[in-house]
């Protein structure tokens, strides 16, 4: 038997995890769920290193490659899918592949993980992307295939695991490796494990869009409007990006075609839609720099 990971280990403080009242158990897995923020703030400055290489990547023109098995791959489906209608992203920028493919995210296909081959043949990488390679136990073959496939290609590879003595950790530039020590219920990494990759995820997506020019403030200036909560939630960002009243913006928004981004530079700089789509043109989406070189507006 290999050295167990972390992961794999049996947690002290849930010996007794089948004897507990129910509100005794409730309180335990929240204990240990709560040291999760804790673990993740610990590896912050690898996460930045990581998010700097998607930054690069993107705005490059190339991709970034998400790669995981069973829980790992879900959550990394999940974060990627989001991104398209949260920041407006193409769906072929930020691509997730799940060992066992799309039937795999209802029906766990555990053995696909094994397959370090197909984890190799996801995608033909190229130089310039990064693939990220989500795994809790950092063992996973499937991963370990992708990673190998990627360093060939020249792409940039970002290991993402809760086992800080990952084997795959030489195969990647960025090990980005929370100790979430071990599960509640032993070797089941979709409880604290999981929740570290998600809340990775999150950062790290949400942190290279920030980057990318795709929010304004805090605002989601780039989301898709495709519902009528959606075009009511883009009004309301118009309206607290601007301070002009909801007619203005939405005047302003049909002159934009639509475009959000337009609209906000449009009524803050006073300038004509054309205008400034040609200023966040010539400053790759973000909306500060295009109010700065429109008249010297600083917002």
């Amino acid at each position: 038997m290999t050295d167990l990971s972390r992961t794999e280990q049996r947690n002290p403080r849930s010996m007794a995890l089948d004897r507990m009242s129910t509100v005794d158990l409730l309180a335990l897995i929240n204990a240990e769920d709560r040291t999760v923020p804790l673990a993740v703030a610990a590896v912050l400055p690898q996460l930045a290193d990581a998010v700097d290489m998607a930054v690069a990547a993107l705005s490059g023109g190339c991709r970034i490659h998400y790669v995981g098995a069973g829980t790992s791959g879900r959550i990394a489906v999940l974060d990627a899918a989001e991104l398209i209608p949260t920041f407006g992203v193409s769906p072929d920028r930020v691509v997730a592949h799940i060992a066992g493919g799309v039937p795999a995210l209802t029906r766990p296909s555990e053995a696909a993980e094994d397959d370090e081959a197909a984890g190799g043949a996801v995608a033909a990488f190229a130089a310039g992307e990064v693939v990220v390679g989500v795994t809790a136990s950092g063992r996973t073959p499937y991963v370990r295939g992708a990673l190998i496939a990627a360093r060939a290609a020249g792409a940039g590879t970002v290991l993402i695991s809760a086992n800080p003595a990952s084997p795959l950790a030489p195969l990647a530039d960025v090990h980005v490796a929370p100790d979430t020590g071990p599960e509640v219920l032993t070797g089941s990494t979709r409880m604290k494990a999981g929740t570290a990759q998600k809340l990775i995820l999150n950062a790290f997506s949400t942190a290279t869009m920030v980057r990318l020019g795709r929010t304004y403030s805090n605002l989601m200036t780039d989301m898709l409007a495709a519902n009528a909560k959606l075009r009511d939630r883009r009004l309301r960002i118009l309206v607290e990006a601007t301070g002009a009243d909801e007619e203005a913006c939405r005047r302003a928004l049909t002159e934009a075609g639509g475009d959000a981004k337009v609209a906000v530079v449009t009524l803050i700089a006073g300038t004509t839609a054309d205008q400034a789509r040609q200023a966040l043109a010539e400053t790759s989406g973000h909306v500060h720099a295009a109010l700065t070189s429109l008249n010297g507006h600083h917002a």
